[in-house]
């Protein structure tokens, strides 16, 4: 039972202290929220109680606004999107794709050119007429 005179004030005050800590200065009741984890840290038992009681604006729940989540948090949750479903990931794929398309077709190109002119090069060296035959041809 004694444990318990020390346990509550100090579980209490910790959960007071995080929540200070995790509530933004636009939120913060009266005083700055410096003064607020003083209040908390320096006040043991008070601290806490008071502010729990005027030091955070708390929302109202029957307006649908809710303890939930903060807005950033909200925020954030909106902006993530599974990759299937992300039109820029699904972009980024189709850009890539895209690039990998046409990096293959000036690979064929090059390879088709290089090609070519070994024909031309083996039509040369066995006397058949190129654009660089000197030579007219017979009749």
């Amino acid at each position: 039972m004694r444990a318990l005179l020390f346990i509550v004030p100090l579980a209490l005050t910790i959960y007071a202290f995080i929540d200070c800590l995790n509530t933004s200065e636009e939120d913060t009741k009266h005083l700055p929220k410096i003064a607020w984890v003083f209040i908390i840290l320096l006040f043991w038992i008070v601290g806490p109680v008071v502010w729990l009681v005027a030091g955070k604006a708390r929302r109202n729940a029957a307006t649908g606004t809710g303890t939930g989540p903060s807005s950033w948090q909200r925020g954030r949750r909106q902006q993530w999107v599974a990759p299937d479903d992300n039109p820029d990931f699904l972009k980024s794929l189709k850009d890539d794709k895209d690039a990998r398309k046409a990096e293959a077709e000036a690979e064929s190109r090059k390879a088709e050119k290089a090609e070519d002119e070994a024909e031309e090069e083996l039509k040369r060296r066995n006397g058949g007429s190129g654009p660089d035959d000197k030579t007219p041809p017979t009749s």
